[in-house]
């Protein structure tokens, strides 16, 4: 028998049954009418469509913006959804989020406005202080606005901090208790119109389904798989969630390396990477906006196996493991050994990945990328480059080149660290390198760069981190204002 979908909806406890699995939150909203919530790019890019999702971590209340148009309904289960309808008070008195941006003249055509207005309220709800401009801005980056320009909605942070909470709005422990009585944690068998959707919690349980289940989509942030469904209309006929395995959510040291979990988001892996490796978080920065970071995971960026996928070069460059499980057979294997060829990789019928172990490095600030884009925010990449160059006495001990967007799969340069490797580290080796890309990758032409560019763009990347190593403080990079910006 199929479980009933139980969510909290602005405050009101919801059962649903019967809803296609692959149903988008922003379509099932709009159908009960709740239109605030728009539909502006139904991929995760815009953010007009930005909702709250609030979920107990553990006995934290947990508050995170999420794209609606991209999250599929039964990934709800267990949560409190708020959208920008329920922010009013009595008499209709606009929240604080929502006076700020209208007295501030934030908005003109007003199709975006919802989704700042609930971009801000998360902000209120979690941020504690106001946050300085830069964070603002990295707040924002997830919500377009085609009219206004951003002057105004980034001062309307400011105001909303300090106009204070909405006198009406309750505490949080009321609705960690409403969300305490719905039983958040429980196993989701759901199924409706042939199609099943399982959300496992244990991890032996998890491993089974996909073992019996082997032709299932595994399911991780729907940052992907929610753009197959909008775009590509695709309609499979069973999903396995990850992200209620506790175990897959989990973060630790182990064994001289960060284990991150599968189902660990961006958001929730960004600062513990980002101790070790500063790059790496810097990278992690411009993935998406903060709704793509709070829903999106590690594990499933890695497994998609997209050739322009940020984290599996960083990764590789930085050393890392695979854990992958089949039933109760476990394996690992280094990163780069995972990538075959194009969307194939080497991952057995009914085995997933676990885990990623991340090195503790000595020096994690000699890892670099270089992530070359349109645009600086929220932007697929077109070149992606990760360095690790070891020296010993200024010869070149080891190498590690990784790079994204450059072939059908992320990949070491082997040829050119090669030329690397046993020689000093001077312009002219480093000249040598760059020449060797070229046996290295045969780069595609698409609608992001030419192969000629990639090429050339690839080779300079290199040149950068040589300059950046010989010559401390020659400005190689955009100037930004927040800490986290050096993967410019």
């Amino acid at each position: 028998m199929s479980d009933p979908i139980r969510l909290i909806l602005n405050g009101a406890p919801v059962t649903v049954e019967g809803a296609r699995p692959t149903t988008t939150l922003l379509d099932w909203l709009r159908a009960r009418g709740l239109c605030g919530t728009k539909e502006g790019c139904a991929e995760g890019d815009c953010g007009a469509c930005t909702v709250a999702v609030r979920s107990l971590e553990g006995d934290r209340l947990v508050t995170r913006p999420v794209n609606s148009c991209i999250q599929l309904l039964p990934m709800l289960n267990g949560c409190e959804l708020v959208t920008v309808e329920a922010l009013a008070g009595p008499g209709g008195a606009a929240h604080p989020a929502q006076a700020a941006i209208a007295e501030g003249h934030g908005s003109q055509c007003g199709f975006c406005t919802p989704g700042f207005v609930m971009s801000l309220w998360c902000a209120l709800r979690t941020e504690g202080a106001a946050p300085e401009r830069a964070r603002v801005e990295e707040l924002l980056a997830g919500n377009l606005c085609r009219c206004t320009g951003y002057g105004p909605l980034i001062g309307a942070f400011a105001d909303a901090f300090a106009r204070g909470p909405a006198p009406w709005e309750e505490a949080d422990g009321a609705a960690a208790e409403r969300l305490r009585a719905l039983i958040p944690h429980a196993h989701l068998s759901y199924e409706a119109e042939g199609r099943r959707f399982f959300a496992p919690t244990d991890l032996d349980a998890f491993a089974d389904l996909v073992a019996e289940h082997p032709e299932a989509t595994i399911l991780g942030g729907a940052t992907d798989v929610g753009l197959w469904v909008t775009k590509d209309l695709f309609d499979p006929e069973t999903l396995i969630w990850t992200g209620r395995v506790g175990a897959l959510r989990e973060m630790r040291a182990e064994g001289g390396a960060l284990r991150i979990g599968a189902a660990v988001t961006y958001a929730e892996a960004a600062p513990r990477i980002a101790a070790l490796y500063p790059d790496i978080g810097a990278l992690i920065r411009r993935i998406g906006g903060a709704q793509v970071r709070a829903a999106g995971t590690v594990g499933g960026n890695v497994a998609n196996g997209s050739p322009i996928g940020d984290m599996p070069p960083a990764l590789i460059a930085a050393g890392a493991t695979l854990a992958l499980r089949r039933g109760r057979e476990r394996r690992e294997m280094a990163l780069e050994e995972f990538f075959l060829d194009y969307r194939k990789q080497d991952r057995r019928p009914g085995e997933f990945v676990e885990a990623l172990l991340l090195p503790i490095p000595a020096d994690g600030a000699r890892l670099r990328c270089s992530k070359v884009s349109k645009r600086f925010d929220q932007d697929i990449t077109a070149v992606l480059g990760c360095f690790d160059v070891e020296m010993r006495d200024g010869v070149v001990v080891s190498a590690r080149l990784a790079y994204g967007g450059m072939a059908g799969v992320p990949k070491r340069a082997a040829h050119a660290e090669a030329a690397l490797i046993g020689r000093a580290w001077t312009e002219a080796t480093l000249r040598d390198a760059m020449e060797a890309l070229g046996a290295d990758f045969t780069p595609l032409s698409d609608m992001r760069a030419s192969a000629v560019y990639r090429m050339q763009v690839a080779r300079n990347l290199l040149l950068r981190h040589f300059i950046e190593t010989t010559q401390p403080g020659t400005p190689t990079r955009l100037e930004r204002r927040d800490a986290l910006t050096s993967a410019a």
